[in-house]
């Protein structure tokens, strides 16, 4: 029990993850308040398609404090996540090493989605407009390539305005590094799952997170960055396995 209440719950969180936690709040709230300012905040702050109008470099960073005002249990996932997690990771490594991880995570997440939209987007584009013209994929493609060499200025205004479409916001793939990171430090931890009575070893839940998002990345038709996630995870997993050769996982001396 926290002898001051609230105040003192609040107080016991180290500060990384506190100010973290506020700031992903204070974002949120501003979303919710003032709609229409918020759709602002997820077009300049929100992780857009390399190339894009809309792109800018520092998004990489900013997207992990942007969520989608309509969907709170985005943001209260991510932050019980990051209270239950990261402080205990916080108090282990330290303030500034804990932020460097979180950060590392969050901008590997949003590499990796990067990637992936730049391998899929021009896929998704001519089956998209296939399916509205009643053409087969394969006959699109031509028209589309053909119209892309000629430069023809319509098919340039439409691919630039669909480029803008690709939007990734939220802290999640910084998130499941802390999972992974927790994992690391913790392995035989017995976490619960919801709905489930029986402990799971914590390096065994996040084995099967990972193999679900692979899944998921695959296979799941809606909006979630999946391979961001797996992004997090396995820019963390470099740093967590070299603090591993070091003997640093636990703490000690960062170097």
């Amino acid at each position: 029990m926290y002898r001051n209440g609230f105040r003192g719950f609040i107080s016991a969180i180290p500060p990384v993850t506190k100010n973290l936690i506020l700031i992903n709040i204070i974002v949120w709230a501003v979303e919710a308040i003032f709609p229409r300012f918020g759709q602002s905040i997820i077009r300049v702050l929100g992780l857009h398609l390399l190339g894009a109008n809309q792109f800018n470099p520092v998004q990489i960073i900013t997207y992990l404090f942007v969520h989608d005002s309509h969907n709170p249990w985005h943001l209260l996932f991510n932050m019980f996540s990051l209270w239950m997690f990261g402080s205990i990771l916080e108090r282990v490594w330290g303030s500034k090493r804990y932020m460097m991880f979180y950060f590392v995570c969050g901008i590997g997440a949003a590499i990796v989605q990067e990637i992936v939209w730049l391998s899929t987007w021009m896929h998704e584009y001519v089956s998209g407009i296939a399916r509205l013209n009643g053409l087969s994929y394969a006959h699109m493609k031509e028209i589309v390539d053909a119209a892309l060499q000629s430069h023809d200025s319509s098919f340039m205004s439409a691919i630039a305005s669909f480029k803008n479409n690709f939007v990734t916001i939220g802290a999640s793939g910084a998130v499941y590094g802390l999972l992974l990171g927790y994992a690391f430090v913790f392995p035989n931890q017995p976490l619960y799952l919801f709905f489930i009575p029986y402990p799971i070893k914590a390096k065994y839940m996040m084995i099967g997170y990972g193999l679900i998002e692979f899944f998921l990345g695959f296979n799941a038709n809606d909006s979630v960055a999946h391979f961001a996630h797996l992004g997090g995870m396995l820019f963390g997993i470099f740093i967590l396995l070299y603090w591993r050769k070091k003997g640093t996982l636990r703490g000690n001396s960062f170097y």
